[in-house]
């Protein structure tokens, strides 16, 4: 089986001409020995490289390449599959664009492909050689993606003191996890996430509940999310809660019920964001309407929960725009590594720009994916890279420090 496999770096120091074209010469042995051509493309700052033949031997020598120290950021964009090589009998022919101009790369890229031109102008090899050539977009943030001029150093623990339930009922517990804006050293919110009596993880509280009771006591549980928001005095803070949609749908006056929890404990509407899954909420959506409407005419404010986890994404903003979306963790982890992922969060903060809706990346555990994801516009994070939730009571915060 012939891959295609096309990644983008960035350059770590400086080259000259001579020296790019004799590590190009011999790569072109070890290349050959793989049975792997290709082209390789660079500005003088970025490489952008197409990798082509066998599956495993182009995933070797992309392995291989990664490991590579003379270049970082190694972003793959694209992994296909094709009946025949795009590009034949070129080797790994190298465009260095600091002395060859990008229309006559272009028309060189053309010349080799086995594939006529008015096929190949419309194949994805040749779009992202294109794009490379004639967009700064992806320079542009390279330039600003800086992760090694920031470290987040470990904020030591508060002195403990004896962990307490902050309401009387011990159905569950609540652990605190800010969401913070790290370039201006604030706290934007906490979410209360929820935990059993003994501090166990949510999949562990929702598989205590039974299923006839399981909305009713999701919706109760909330008193304890508040209490302990006032209890550890979150101020003019916000307090994110995560609420079932079937919570609101079936139990009979479920926005009165969360409006007098909210009132007894000395908070206000305003700084409570109902938190609901992509997922949840399309399943049902119809039903669900009439509660958002409700939840917003109380002042209490909405976010989709694991933005993109679900199959609706951007489609189910033309539908219903929430005050926030937080990006899910499956799409931060390693983003700037990953060429698609990419792709999907420039288009989620372009749109949310437009409909003005803020944008929270959560999961963030890494100095490199915090870095790309703010200079991609995102200004607010949550994450073990800040910090981790603490059963009943705020954590401390880790905060970026330049140098």
């Amino acid at each position: 089986m012939l891959s295609t496999l096309i990644y983008r770096s960035r350059l770590r120091g400086d080259i000259d001409q001579a020296r790019l074209a004799a590590i190009v010469t011999q790569a072109q042995t070890r290349n050959a020995e793989l049975q792997v051509s290709g082209i390789l493309l660079f500005d003088g700052h970025q490489f952008l490289q197409v990798l082509e033949g066998p599956l495993t031997s182009v995933e070797a020598l992309f392995e291989h390449i990664s490991k590579d120290e003379r270049h970082d950021f190694v972003v793959e964009l694209m992994r296909d599959y094709a009946p025949r090589r795009h590009f034949e009998n070129v080797g790994m022919a190298l465009f260095d664009l600091r002395n060859v101009k990008a229309h006559a790369v272009l028309k060189s890229v053309v010349k080799s492909s086995v594939v006529p031109f008015n096929l190949a102008r419309e194949a994805r090899v040749y779009k992202f050689i294109r794009s490379f050539l004639r967009r700064p977009d992806s320079q542009q943030i390279s330039r600003q993606f800086q992760p090694d001029a920031w470290r987040v150093d470990r904020t030591p623990p508060r002195p403990l003191c004896p962990l307490q339930p902050a309401a009387a009922d011990i159905s569950c517990q609540f652990a605190l996890q800010p969401i913070v804006e790290p370039l201006t050293g604030k706290i934007k919110a906490f979410e209360a996430l929820i935990r059993t009596p003994d501090g166990g993880s949510p999949a562990a509280w929702f598989a205590s509940v039974s299923s006839d009771e399981l909305y009713e006591v999701d919706l109760h549980s909330k008193e304890s999310a508040f209490a302990l928001a006032k209890a550890v005095n979150i101020g003019s803070h916000m307090i994110s809660v995560n609420l079932l949609p079937g919570s609101l749908v079936q139990v009979p006056d479920a926005v009165e019920i969360l409006l007098a929890q909210i009132e007894r404990h000395g908070l206000v509407p305003q700084q409570v964001i109902v938190e609901v899954t992509e997922s949840e909420v399309i399943s049902r959506f119809d039903e669900f309407e009439h509660v958002i409407r409700q939840l917003r005419a109380a002042g209490i404010n909405l976010a989709i929960d694991d933005f993109g986890a679900g199959f609706a994404g951007l489609s189910l903003l033309t539908r219903f725009q929430p005050g926030r979306i937080k990006i899910d963790r499956s799409i931060v982890t390693d983003i700037h590594l990953h060429g698609p992922k990419q792709a999907i969060v420039h288009g989620i903060v372009r749109c949310c720009s437009e409909l003005e809706i803020t944008v929270v990346a959560e999961g963030v555990e890494k100095v490199e994916e915090w870095c790309w994801l703010e200079a991609a516009g995102i200004k607010y994070f949550q994450g073990y890279l800040f910090a981790r939730p603490v059963l009943n009571r705020a954590p401390s915060v880790s905060w970026p420090i330049a140098g």
